[in-house]
């Protein structure tokens, strides 16, 4: 049976590749303190389907490259916000706060044109 491995996505800069992070926790075997172990795992993504942030679940197969050893086997879970998006959201900000300042500059210029 192949091991499945469930992690996150760190990086799917590279083609048909993604880079996979998982932790888990450790207990140290003098002092009893637990700790966080993280390791990385690069896949397979045939369709390049997984991006930044996306739960998933890779399967062990055949060697694909010098390090790739796994395969995307399906996405879990997407996150609620990526970065993509906050940055359009900024950039929207922006432009609105930039439209309100307008528009009381038009607002004092049609008073003193009254007055």
């Amino acid at each position: 049976m192949a091991k499945s491995i469930i992690g996150i996505v760190s990086s799917s800069k590279a083609d048909k590749t993604i880079v996979v992070t998982v932790q888990t926790r450790k207990t140290h075997p003098l002092y009893r303190k637990q700790y966080t172990v993280s390791s990385k795992f690069m896949a397979h993504d045939e369709k390049n389907e997984a991006q930044n942030g996306d739960k998933v679940e890779i399967v062990e197969t055949r060697p694909i490259s010098a390090r790739k050893h796994f395969k995307l086997n399906r996405i879990i879970e997407k996150p609620n916000l990526r970065e993509d998006s906050l940055k359009v959201i900024k950039t929207d900000e922006t432009n609105h706060v930039a439209s309100k300042s307008k528009h009381v500059e038009t607002d004092a210029d049609t008073k003193e044109t009254a007055k």
